[in-house]
């Protein structure tokens, strides 16, 4: 896994310092993160299923693209940069719609805490699944799902077998959002 240098950030989200990701995730300290949804026209949603190798829910599907926030970089920056990264996709900012901050804790194990503030966007998906390219380290597949399955799909016991499982106010909250838009 590589390391990189994050911003470690208080309760408010102002910055306290830069720490590498491993350190802050040993530690469980506050730190963020980019989360984007990726939805068509026709009221899919792109999920990516998590490569095996990952230490924080390993082959589940789950958002789109997420991924950290580098030391100094900006939130949106962070976004444009992981979308290319993750499903090689270059996308500009106009084409994201931010639509609020969300914290969740998990707990990977004792050395292992994911203590993040997301910061979510939305994004219609203009381009066939096909011309997408997935970044092996961090991804195994994609595919698309109709908004009103997967919501069904949350609802249903053990769905944290198949999903990754963010709180069910996250899951609320962005799959409204997304509704509202199509």
């Amino acid at each position: 896994m590589k390391d990189e240098w994050i911003d470690i950030i208080n309760d408010n989200l102002s910055f306290v310092k830069a720490c590498l990701k491993s350190k802050t995730h040993k530690y469980g300290w506050l730190h963020a993160t980019v989360h984007i949804w990726f939805y068509t026209n026709n009221g899919q949603i792109l999920l990516q299923k998590r490569s095996e190798t990952k230490i924080a829910f390993p082959n589940l599907w789950d958002i789109s693209v997420a991924g950290h926030i580098s030391s100094g970089e900006s939130k949106i920056s962070a976004a444009i940069r992981e979308i290319q990264e993750e499903i090689g996709l270059k996308i500009t900012e106009d084409k994201l719609e931010y639509i609020g901050t969300f914290r969740e804790t998990h707990r990977h194990g004792h050395y292992f805490t994911d203590n993040e503030v997301h910061f979510v966007y939305l994004a219609k998906l203009d381009i066939e699944l096909d011309q997408l390219k997935i970044q092996q380290e961090e991804l195994s597949a994609l595919k698309l799902i109709p908004l009103n399955v997967y919501q069904k799909d949350l609802k249903k016991p053990n769905y944290d077998k198949k999903y990754v499982p963010h709180y069910p106010k996250y899951y609320d909250f962005v799959l409204n959002e997304i509704s509202k838009r199509l």
